[in-house]
């Protein structure tokens, strides 16, 4: 998957850009992470036009403030076929933020290969935010602490489930616990 691309440099405001609980962002990438679809609350909500974001990578609306070692869960998961619920804090173009819960499902061939994937988001509720910002800050702050990336990477992976052992479930379960 192509999703080390280059962006442009944006940077956060600390707004937040608004959708409310009825609506639903929709995007569909192909195999490589690359855009293919975007729905009109997608693009109002990120700021961005169509022409900027079909062909992209998805991951020009990744927020700094979001650990890498969930995005590592979400592709391992997909790649392996299955579909994968996630909190996600989003970067708008104009460097507003916006949350929301990730059900990202891969899209298949007659074949049963992997062409795409689809994403659908609705507006977590507040207090599933905030749950979800106090495990991202602890990640984060497991890679920040590292002397690598890739270093950084395992050790806020290793802290994540460290977390789930002690909490006796799985990825999905604590997902939906919050």
């Amino acid at each position: 998957m192509s999703q080390t691309m280059a962006r442009p440099q944006i940077h956060p405001t600390g707004r937040e850009s608004h959708f409310t609980e009825n609506e639903i962002i929709v995007t569909k990438t192909d195999a490589r992470g690359l855009i293919t679809y975007a729905n009109e609350t997608f693009l109002r909500v990120s700021h961005f036009q169509i022409n900027e974001v079909l062909g992209k990578p998805h991951n020009l609306i990744r927020h700094p403030d979001m650990p890498r070692c969930v995005f590592k869960i979400l592709w391992d998961t997909l790649t392996s076929g299955r579909e994968m619920f996630a909190y996600v804090l989003n970067l708008a173009s104009n460097g507003d933020h916006y949350w929301v819960f990730a059900h990202v499902t891969p899209s298949v061939d007659a074949g049963g290969r992997i062409v795409g994937y689809h994403s659908m988001r609705r507006k977590p509720v507040a207090a599933q935010v905030e749950a979800a910002r106090a495990l991202y800050r602890t990640l984060l702050d497991e890679e920040r602490a590292a002397a690598s990336p890739a270093e950084g990477m395992q050790r806020s992976t290793d802290r994540l489930m460290s977390i789930l052992r002690s909490k006796g479930v799985g990825y999905d379960e604590f997902v939906f616990a919050l």
